[in-house]
């Protein structure tokens, strides 16, 4: 059972707003010397020339952080009811110019239209969240000090300094600048390594939040390989947020942990989609496609492994291939196409080995398999093998393309232990009719988010929730207030009034430990006289019989 994915249209050209002196505008904003060299850029769509963007050298990069440095102080002692609306003055011209933004990630990217939209609504929403949730976050907090009455404690938070962050090609604008945005509401200067490839959209989130009043030097953008300037981002920053693989998020950590320094690092994944034997067939197959292909695989939080309950097995691969196989594939400037093109020649090449090293050990192709060059030159069908085994590539390697693997399975409890069988623990999603059941399903499973009838985007979306990985798949977290008080220092600030802590005069030491055995034992009195029958429910009447 093998289906060929519709073919859509084929686009030849860049869309028309991306004019050449636009693109130099942007390029302009990179913190780079003037006369630096240049590296060029293509579509994925069709390889034509897309941008040639300065390159920075480490000597840039310290600059670059000289300058986020001595604006900082200033930045800091903004109120932060300032920082807010130069936030919500970014807020709506991301909406109201998100046809730009569009534009640019689908021609940086390669993915739809409606991929694209997520991260415009996404950022809108990070804005809104911040703007609004910063001052609560950051407001001293009164905490119990130690000696009742006589101790006032608070905890304020400071920002961290200057933050180094390094978002992914995949999704430019999301990360870019979801990154960046709390940092900044916390008080701290950006200094900004895009993605080469898609460093056009993130250079258009700093060009509209200068326009919304953001000093120039307390969001910095540089470009270059890591090989040059990966030791300058290091060492010039007081925290690392990094979006990327496992391997680099490994050394990233360990170079922080020389430096004291912290780091937020979300890495690879192996994600798992859970059907229960309960599920709705149809809604789960459409949930399906919706996990599995987004940005043609792209998406650190898809879906690569799916487990489905024998009972339901047959029908749901019915399903599944014949929604994927209905999927139109293409490149277009419109909302007309379900999934577009991988994004780098490296991908395409990944994507390309997994697959045929998987068939050639015995998998089964049900839908794809195969690259569409008559589409352009990085496209792939969305791929759904059957009767993958451990010997193969992506049995347990991350793909980060449009190919999942099916499983069945019998009981729950084998369905989440081979959920679990993997180091990584980024993203899961269950889906069954009983919520409470596939909630506790949801419950068991190693993994940072975990949805339940919903691919990823419920949980992304919860921004007051915080997000990220357990093992493999990285430390810390984005969203809610942790995405915020990461880039701050806690402070405990405690001011000791009227008594301290050694003896009043005219009473010794061992006087005064006897006063404070007996001041302990009063507060434990107190303690427990919260928990009185008065308050508490009564224990239940025995039975007759007992």
């Amino acid at each position: 059972m093998t289906t060929t994915t519709n073919t859509g249209r084929l686009q030849t050209t860049l869309p028309t707003s991306l004019t050449p002196d636009r693109v130099a505008r942007l390029a302009a904003l990179v913190a780079a010397d003037a006369r630096a060299q240049r590296v060029a850029t293509a579509s994925p769509y069709t390889g034509e020339p897309l941008a040639n963007l300065p390159v920075s050298t480490p000597n840039d990069v310290e600059d670059a952080f000289a300058r986020a440095r001595a604006a900082q102080a200033g930045w800091a002692a903004t109120p932060v009811a300032d920082r807010k609306r130069i936030m919500l003055r970014c807020h709506d011209p991301v909406l109201q110019r998100q046809e730009e933004a569009l534009d640019l990630m689908q021609a940086e990217s390669g993915k739809t239209r409606r991929d694209a939209f997520l991260e415009v609504s996404d950022i809108a929403i990070t804005a809104r969240y911040y703007a609004r949730s910063a001052q609560r976050l950051l407001s001293p907090k009164r905490r119990k000090g130690a000696i009742p009455v006589l101790t006032h404690t608070t905890e304020p938070h400071h920002a961290k300094g200057v933050a180094t962050v390094i978002p992914p090609w995949n999704y430019p604008l999301s990360i870019a600048a979801g990154d960046a945005f709390p940092a900044l509401m916390a008080g701290n200067a950006v200094v900004q390594k895009p993605d080469t490839q898609t460093a056009l959209t993130a250079l258009w989130a700093l060009a509209l939040m200068r326009e919304a009043g953001l000093p120039t030097d307390v969001w910095q953008m540089v470009v270059g390989r890591g090989s040059s300037i990966g030791d300058a981002l290091m060492t010039g920053g007081d925290y690392m947020m990094f979006t990327g693989s496992t391997a680099s998020g490994r050394r990233i950590a360990r170079d922080a942990g020389e430096r004291l320094i912290g780091a937020s690092l979300e890495l690879g994944g192996k994600n798992v989609m859970i059907v229960l034997a309960d599920a709705d067939i149809e809604k789960a197959a459409v949930g399906a496609v919706a996990a599995s292909f987004p940005s043609a695989g792209q998406l650190c939080v898809s879906i690569e492994r799916l487990y489905v309950a024998d009972e339901i097995h047959d029908a749901f691969v019915t399903a599944f291939v014949e929604r994927t196989g209905a999927m139109r594939l293409g490149a277009a400037y419109d909302f007309s196409m379900d999934m577009g093109s991988l994004t780098t020649p490296s991908q395409l090449e990944t994507v390309s080995s997994h697959v045929d090293d998987a068939v050639s050990k015995g998998a089964t192709v049900l839908a794809g398999g195969k690259g569409r060059p008559d589409l352009g030159p990085l496209f792939y069908e969305p791929t759904i093998l059957a009767d993958v085994t451990t010997e193969m590539t992506l049995f347990d390697h991350e793909t980060f393309g449009p190919v999942v693997s099916i499983y069945r399975y019998r009981s729950v409890d084998e369905a989440v232990a081979k959920a679990n069988a993997t180091p990584y623990g980024l993203n899961g999603s269950v889906w069954g009719r009983n919520g409470a059941e596939a909630r506790k399903v949801a419950g068991r499973l190693h993994a940072g988010t975990v949805n339940v009838n919903e691919a990823f985007a419920a949980a992304w979306g919860s921004i007051d929730a915080p997000m990220g990985g357990m093992g493999d798949s990285g430390i810390g977290r984005r969203h809610g207030a942790e995405g915020l008080l990461k880039y701050t220092e806690t402070q405990t600030v405690a001011h000791q009034r009227l008594q301290g802590f050694a003896p009043p005069r005219g009473i010794d030491h061992e006087q005064g430990a006897r006063i404070m055995t007996r001041a302990f034992k009063t507060l434990r009195a107190l303690a427990s006289a919260d928990r009185s029958p008065a308050t508490t429910r009564p224990a239940a009447s025995p039975s007759r019989s007992a």
